[in-house]
This record gives C-alpha cells, structure tokens and sequence, in this order.
C-alpha cells in the first residue's frame, strides 16, 4: 500500500512511517498541505494520514480539494490532529475524513484507521 504522510512536524511523520514501513508498506512524507496536493496531482496514493493544523494550505483544505477532485477515486483520507474538541471533530467528518485519529496514536489505532488489519 502507497501512504502519504502529511505534517508540518517531521517527529509527527516520523514514527507512523517507521510502524508502516516496518510493515512493507510505502510511505511518502510531506511537510505541508501545498506539498501533498503536489504530491497527490503526480502520484497515486492508496490512503493519506493529513495533519489538520498546518501553515497556509490546512488539512481540511486539503481534504476538501481532494474529495472534489479525485471524486471515486480518492485514497482513503485520516484526519491525523490533537484537536479533540467536539466542534473540530464535525467539522472533520462535515469535510469528509473516513476516519479521525488523537494524536498521539497508537501502532494499532493507525492500522484500524487505514484499513490494515
């Protein structure tokens, strides 16, 4: 499975990667949400793990972007936030996230979340 991993922390992309690597999987990394629509226009990802806070281009934003776009065949999209409060957390489903993981996550909450086990 090809996983685009999107945060504007590198230590928050860091150890998703490693559990999903560690796994076969192949995983690609970003630092903002303007790289990942970058990246999502030249690559075919099968799921996307996307940071919600992030400068300039949010999450949300994101998400929004690649839901009209990508339309039936848009990867499978994981909101990746500490923001737990119940206002954010509709607005996350609202835009179309197929699932919402709190940070921080576990190894077995991930794989829930991406359909991997």
């Amino acid at each position: 499975m090809r996983i685009l991993i999107v945060d504007d922390h590198p230590i928050n992309r860091t150890l998703p990667a490693i559990w999903l690597g560690r796994r076969g999987h192949e995983v690609v990394e970003c630092g903002d949400g303007l790289q990942a629509l970058e990246a999502i226009a030249h690559e075919r990802f099968d799921a996307v793990l996307l940071d919600i806070c992030m400068p300039g281009v949010s999450g949300l934003d994101v998400c929004r972007r690649l839901r009209a776009s990508e339309g039936p065949d848009c990867p499978r999209i994981v909101a990746y936030t500490a923001h737990a409060v119940p206002e954010m957390l509709d607005e996350m489903h609202e835009t179309g996230f197929d699932e919402i993981l709190i940070k921080p996550i576990t190894e077995e909450g991930l794989l829930r979340a991406l359909r991997l086990t």
